[in-house]
């Protein structure tokens, strides 16, 4: 019973098209490795870094110089993530709904729903791993940004700039609905001779502020934070760009993702891997902006937060597959590849056959890393 989803393949179409409005704003903010070609978990990706040039006098000379060699890094990104929804039918679930509503007209809503559910899943994933590899964040933990004016957006493009981003039209401030509302709501940006156009005041469109393309996801990040309280830095003392910083006395954990502070610096480190216990806490790059002292420091885990982010197009990828099936195939009677043009995203769906039975499946295989922290900053919420 081969090509059972050829006379469904307009409702499938139909659906990818409609999940490719959801409210997401991560994933399409992404570098988006998508692909029709069937992975397996545990599948590599790879990408290069290329290290800070070391600049140089020029000296005069009849020999033309060898110049310095560099050294171009590897890194990898591990296909660990799976999503997948079944849908069972029996062919008297079949006939009962085609005196109704009808069979096609049901199964897509159902197809949609599936879709809809994976990209939420993903869009969620993508913001967590986002969070987690961020350079530095600001605002306050617990307090909406936005409350009379929209000065963070000028904070985080600070970040990214002094870290050596460039404005060139492909970052992105992502925000959950209470930060879009609360943009919203200021009168400069609702005030067409201010705002420049109507758009945000007839239409509700958040326009791009400070170089930053403004959207809205439903699945940025909720953190709760670790319970470090009381540490100290050792008295070796750090310079700045230091990352790894060891930590005595105190107790409580300290979390990848959490946000903390060092006495006499106002900025805020995003932590890349954290400690249970005294010993060494990892910030991501590029490390400290301000040294510490050959003193024991106070260390300050700031509270739960919400994770607004803003960062380069090429600071996060993210990689999408079919699952891979056995040589042969498996038991599906028919299968089909369904990639959304607007937002990459790749879903098989997969029919199968059984007694009195068959069962539809929507299926991805996933993940996503941050390849520069650097290009990664958290707007607290």
């Amino acid at each position: 019973m081969a090509n059972v989803l050829s006379n469904l393949a307009a409702d499938i179409y139909k659906s990818a098209d409609t999940v490719a409005r959801e409210l997401v704003g991560v994933l399409p903010s992404s570098t988006l490795n998508f692909s029709t070609d069937g992975a397996a978990l545990g599948d590599t990706i790879r990408s290069f870094a290329t290290r800070a040039a070391t600049v140089q006098t020029v000296t005069p000379s009849m020999t033309i110089p060898e110049g310095t060699d560099q050294t171009v890094d590897n890194k990898t990104m591990v296909i660990n993530q799976i999503a997948s929804v079944q849908i069972p039918w029996t062919g008297e679930d079949m006939k009962h709904v085609n005196n109704g509503s009808g069979f096609e007209t049901v199964y897509g809503a159902q197809i949609q729903q599936a879709m809809r559910a994976i990209a939420n899943q993903v869009e969620s994933y993508v913001a967590g791993v986002a969070y987690k590899g961020a350079s530095r964040a600001f605002g306050i933990s617990g307090t909406s940004p936005f409350a009379s004016n929209f000065n963070e957006i000028a904070e985080l493009r600070q970040i990214l700039v002094d870290n050596g981003a460039s404005m060139d039209g492909t970052s992105s401030l992502v925000l959950n609905t209470v930060g879009g509302t609360r943009l919203r709501n200021l009168a400069q940006l609702q005030k067409v001779n201010e705002a420049g156009n109507d758009q945000l005041l007839r239409q509700g469109e958040l326009l791009n502020l400070q170089g930053l393309m403004l959207k809205e996801s439903g699945g940025i990040a909720s953190v709760t934070a670790g319970t470090g309280a009381s540490y100290t830095t050792n008295t070796t003392g750090y310079a700045a760009g230091a990352t790894a910083i060891t930590l005595i006395t105190g107790s409580g954990t300290v979390l990848a993702g959490d946000v903390v502070t060092f006495a006499g610096d106002t900025n805020q480190y995003v932590v890349a891997g954290g400690i249970a216990a005294p010993g060494v806490i990892t910030l991501a790059a590029p490390g400290l902006r301000k040294p510490i002292a050959a003193s024991a420091v106070a260390m300050t885990v700031s509270a739960s937060y919400t994770a607004n982010l803003a960062f380069k197009q090429s600071a996060i990828e993210v990689a999408m597959r079919p699952m891979a099936n056995p040589v042969g195939g498996d038991a599906a009677v028919d299968s089909m590849i369904v990639q959304d043009d607007r937002s990459g995203l790749v879903f098989t769906v997969d029919a199968y056959k059984g007694f009195k039975k068959a069962m539809f499946m929507v299926s991805a295989v996933y993940d996503a890393k941050v390849w520069k922290p650097e290009f990664v900053a958290i707007l607290k919420g």
